[in-house]
């Protein structure tokens, strides 16, 4: 890990932080990162705060937060808003809920027709190609 007394290139800020290069100047041009300012016929630097952001929009993500909470996070980032953020949080928890019971009938459909596909050994039609075609697992 790079000296974090020392400024950052965008290179070892992403290997700081475990991401890629591309997905810093993404975040910049979403307005997530600033872009710091380049000295004439010099390289940009990061500071230990961009860093910190990075990795602070890289766990909202990991908890399911996207792009757009994100940024209304970072508003709330100072601390004192914890009502708002909760706020926020409560409707990414509502939205993982529906997601998990949109796997879970997936996970039961898929577990009949790999069933339905054992079961029929020697039959020339699939019972799995033939519910799709069907559109008979989309319940």
């Amino acid at each position: 890990m790079p000296d974090t007394t020392q400024p950052f290139t965008i290179g070892t800020l992403a290997k700081a932080t475990g991401v890629h290069v591309e997905t810093i100047r993404f975040y910049q041009l979403k307005g997530l990162l600033v872009t710091p300012a380049k000295p004439y016929g010099g390289i940009r630097r990061y500071q230990e705060s961009d860093a910190a952001r990075l990795r602070f929009i890289k766990s909202a993500q990991g908890i399911g937060f996207n792009l757009d909470e994100i940024v209304e996070l970072l508003h709330l980032e100072d601390g004192t808003h914890c009502r708002e953020a909760a706020t926020l949080a409560a409707r990414r928890l509502v939205d993982v809920r529906a997601r998990l019971k949109q796997l879970r009938r997936m996970e039961k459909a898929l577990s009949q027709l790999v069933t339905a596909c054992q079961a029929t050994r020697g039959r020339v039609s699939c019972p799995l190609i033939g519910a799709l075609q069907l559109g008979a697992t989309a319940g």
